[in-house]
């Protein structure tokens, strides 16, 4: 069997604390790092490991087995000098796969030059998903995975409700894929041409933004 992945989250603001929520919930081995005590502290039942430290001390990374993790997220908040140096130590010290929170375009420009293998903008893809969901109330989320292609769970709704996959025809009509099917707590990853949606369905659809654009309005 394969060794479970260990992660590391850099930061323990809002962004950084539910991430590292969300992985241990995922059955991970989390190390949360802050130089605040008191937030390692609030977050140290719900980790693996929560220690205080700063992270621009390359001594202080080396010490703690940094290298030793899959993968380090840095989810430093105001300090953008901070993310900065703490990505170019991680770099430096040989860390697999860096993700980066960016305050700013420009901030996740000098990231990625720097070496973060991924860069997150927390609060533009919010504001992302958002008025996604508020333009059209069937999109229960969106989540960008580069300039020109995103991912968009659907809610099946009125003109979709007893149509199988090949009638709606959504590749051919919009020039979108159909990833996934989820019902209740099931998730089908192989959907089927003749599978037919019932309410409740929730498609997972991958494609163009432009083109999800199309099929949104297509299903207000």
């Amino acid at each position: 069997m394969a060794a479970k992945k260990q992660y590391a989250v850099i930061g323990m603001g809002r962004f950084g604390s539910s991430v590292a929520k969300a992985l241990s919930g995922m059955g991970f081995d989390v190390l949360a790092i802050d130089a605040d005590e008191q937030r390692t502290q609030e977050i140290s039942s719900i980790v693996t490991h929560a220690v205080s430290a700063d992270s621009t001390d390359e001594e202080a990374l080396r010490a703690l087995g940094i290298r030793n993790f899959d993968v380090v997220v840095v989810a430093i908040g105001e300090d953008i000098q901070a993310s900065i140096l703490t990505t170019l130590i991680l770099k430096d010290l040989g860390v697999p796969a860096i993700l980066v929170k960016a305050k700013s375009e420009l901030h996740g420009k000098v990231l990625s030059k720097i070496g973060a293998d991924k860069v997150i903008y927390p609060e533009r893809d919010m504001g992302m998903r958002v008025a996604h969901h508020l333009a059209s109330p069937n999109i229960l989320d969106y989540i960008e995975l580069s300039p020109d292609y995103s991912i968009l769970d659907m809610k099946v709704s009125g003109p979709m409700l007893g149509k199988n996959l090949q009638e709606l025809n959504i590749r051919a009509k919009y020039g979108c894929n159909v990833m996934a099917i989820r019902r209740g707590e099931e998730m089908n990853i192989s959907p089927r041409a003749e599978d037919r949606l019932v309410e409740g369905d929730v498609l997972v659809i991958v494609g163009r933004k432009d083109n999800l654009t199309k099929l949104e309005i297509a299903y207000q």
